[in-house]
Order: structure tokens, then C-alpha cells, then sequence
């Protein structure tokens, strides 16, 4: 279980700014997500990988939806500023300690039990008498909660006065069906649709207080339930699927006894665990892949600060560049540390500025993609 310090939420700014750290917080996650994923390309673990990556392409759509309520309520999504990429290894944004260290590192089990599962873990697995025992600290779904009651407190004031907090242009709001359904990420215009996209966010991402599945019926998407990141991720570390007992008064009510998850430790790649460009030498291969795969990623978050900042029609652009991301990572995969003989270089997810790249290697990156 990870928390986030109890921010004062009073005035729209507070608000604006916890929904800053909400799209913070769900970018965070994605990183050492993608780069567990990216580990198991062409090891026979495809089934795994398909579970993280479909954990990946929810916490996408979870920023976004966090992106839309903060346009809706006349702030504005920074995205292309190097502090918003956190330190890795290190703490989440908006956390406390907790002990809790992000790495960026290949797949393990181990990942998914000590840090992928930690955090994922749903606030109803803890037990009330530590949820009750420090003030100073929230889970992730309390803080979600305390948003949305912010925004219920300050949209009853203002409807008091024939106002509203919903003051952005709603040209801002970006959906597109190409990417997601649109029953998930849709126009966030009043109390009401924040409220629902809030609510997505959590249901995806921790489930219930009853139920681990996020149904079809939950969402109107047409798609089969399945269970929320917690529970997927104790799937992959089980190994086993989740299901319902079919009697619906036996017990346990779910149990880790569905199909079985193949897991082959064989072809994942040796990567050397957080690496960094400049700890490889300048003009080794590592160097220069790290150095493309950084300025792609640096051109992504441009791409996507520009798309929630006016121009939501760039999110086609931004996902032509994480396919470009994704080339580059397995490139860096592929290609020996030189630092340390029998690893791999990996993916370091760094900010990069555009004079960075001569035009040398500006060319030689257009040659690549």
C-alpha cells in the first residue's frame, strides 16, 4: 500500500493543484510498467505481458481522464516539464514514506509482489485500525474520495451564487475512440461527468470494497469484467487467473484457481536494474540508444502536454511516438551494458532537451524510426 500526504484541498487552486499531482501520480506508474513489459518481448510470455500492458493502457486513459477534470475546472495539465518525470528508483509523486522504492527494472515475480502489487494494493486489504491510525497520510482511493468531495463543496457554492467551477473550454476536452472507448474517457463538463470519470480511475484501479472485478455493467463498455490492477497483477504472481466461485453462497467467494498463467524465465533479457544514459560511456551503442530512447520520451510528454493544452487532436501523434518508444527500448534490450559484462542497457526514462541532439543524430534518428 502506498500514501499520499493529506493536502489541504480548500480553494479551486488546491484542487487544481491535487488533480496535478493525480496525472503525476498515474504517469509515475507507467515507466516501470512499460519496461517490465517490454522485458518479456519474444520470451514465450505472452500472457503476462498482455496483463501488464493492459494495466499500461488504463493508467494512459486514467491520466487522461485527470487531465479532462483539470481542464474542466480552468486549470491547466503541465506535462513537458523535467520535474514531472520522477526519480527512478525512488518514491511516487504526492507520496510519504513508506519504504516503498519504484525501480526501473526488468521482469520478476518478485516486482510484481514488492512493488507492482504495493502499488495497486486496494484500501480494503488493509486493515481499519491502520487506515484510522495517522491522519497525515491517505491511500490513493481517499484521495481520489477527497477530490471529488472538493469539487461537490465548491460547485454547491458556486451554483449558490448561479455560478460554476466548470469554466474551461470545452474544446480542451480530449476523446477519441481510436484510443478509447468512448463509455471511458468522454467530455468532462460538470460535477456529475468528473464524478464518473473519478470513479473509472478507482474501479480500475482497486476494484470494490466487494468485488476485485471491474464489470462490463460498471462501465457500459461492452467489454468482459475483469479484475481491477491489483488483482491482475496477483494473477501474474499466482500464476494462476482469478474466478468466481460458481455457487454463490460457497466460499471463498473468489479464489486463484482459474487457468493457468505460463511463466518462462529463460529469454528475459539480464537488464541492468535503473540504469542511467550517462553512466554509459559517450559513443558507445547504449549511450546513443539511451539518448534516442530519452529524447523520444521527452518528445512524448511535449506531445501529450500539447494535446491537453488545446490541441486534443495531437493524441495521435503522441501514440505514433509511443510505438517509437517501444522500438527503442527493445533496441536498448538488445544491446550489452558496457559497464557491466553479462547485462543488457534498458529503458531510463530521463528529460532530455531538444539542443541536446546534434543534427547528426537527429537525421540518424529519423533513419531509425
Amino acid at each position: 500500500m502506498i500514501y499520499l500526504k493529506n493536502i489541504k484541498l480548500e480553494t479551486i487552486q488546491d484542487l487544481r493543484g491535487a488533480l496535478q499531482t493525480a496525472i503525476e501520480l498515474e504517469h509515475a506508474t507507467i515507466p516501470p510498467y512499460l519496461t517490465a513489459m517490454f522485458t518479456l518481448y519474444n520470451t514465450g510470455n505472452d500472457e503476462i505481458s498482455n496483463l501488464i500492458g493492459s494495466v499500461v493502457k488504463e493508467e494512459m486513459l486514467h491520466m487522461s481522464i485527470a487531465c479532462n477534470v483539470l481542464n474542466a475546472i480552468g486549470g491547466n495539465p503541465v506535462i513537458n516539464k523535467p520535474g514531472f518525470i520522477p526519480t527512478y528508483p525512488g518514491p511516487l509523486p504526492g507520496g510519504v514514506e513508506t519504504g516503498l522504492i519504484v525501480p526501473i527494472a526488468k521482469f520478476s515475480k518478485k516486482l510484481i509482489k514488492k512493488v507492482f502489487m504495493m502499488i495497486e494494493e486496494p484500501e480494503t486489504i488493509i486493515p481499519i485500525e491502520l487506515m484510522r491510525a495517522d491522519a497525515e497520510k491517505i491511500t490513493i482511493g481517499k484521495f481520489y474520495e477527497k477530490i471529488k468531495g472538493q469539487i461537490d463543496i465548491l460547485e454547491t457554492a458556486a451554483n449558490a451564487v448561479g455560478k460554476t467551477i466548470f469554466t474551461g473550454d470545452p474544446s480542451y476536452q480530449m476523446t477519441n475512440e481510436k484510443w478509447f472507448p468512448a463509455q471511458e474517457l468522454f467530455p468532462i463538463t460538470n460535477k456529475e461527468s468528473a464524478f464518473r470519470g473519478i470513479d473509472l480511475i478507482v474501479d480500475q484501479g482497486e476494484g470494490t470494497s466487494t468485488d476485485p472485478f471491474v464489470k462490463e455493467s460498471d462501465l457500459g463498455t461492452g467489454e468482459p469484467e475483469e479484475p481491477a490492477h491489483y488483482y491482475r497483477f496477483e494473477e501474474i504472481y499466482k500464476g494462476k487467473r482469478l474466478v468466481q466461485n460458481p455457487d454463490p453462497a460457497g466460499e471463498p467467494k473468489y479464489s486463484y484457481s482459474g487457468a493457468p498463467i505460463p511463466y518462462n524465465t529463460a529469454l528475459i533479457p539480464n537488464m541492468t536494474m535503473n540504469p542511467k544514459m550517462n553512466d554509459y560511456p559517450v559513443n558507445t551503442v547504449a549511450y546513443t540508444n539511451s539518448k534516442f530512447f530519452n529524447y523520444t520520451y521527452t518528445n512524448l510528454l511535449n506531445s501529450l502536454h500539447i494535446t491537453f493544452n488545446g490541441e486534443p487532436d495531437k493524441i495521435d501523434a503522441a501514440m505514433g511516438l509511443m510505438y517509437s518508444l517501444r522500438l527503442y527500448a527493445l533496441k536498448l534490450l538488445q544491446t550489452p551494458d558496457p559497464n557491466n559484462p553479462g547485462f543488457v542497457a534498458g529503458p531510463s526514462y530521463e528529460y532530455v532537451t531538444d539542443d541536446s541532439l546534434s543534427l547528426t543524430e537527429k537525421a540518424k534518428l529519423m533513419e531509425t524510426v
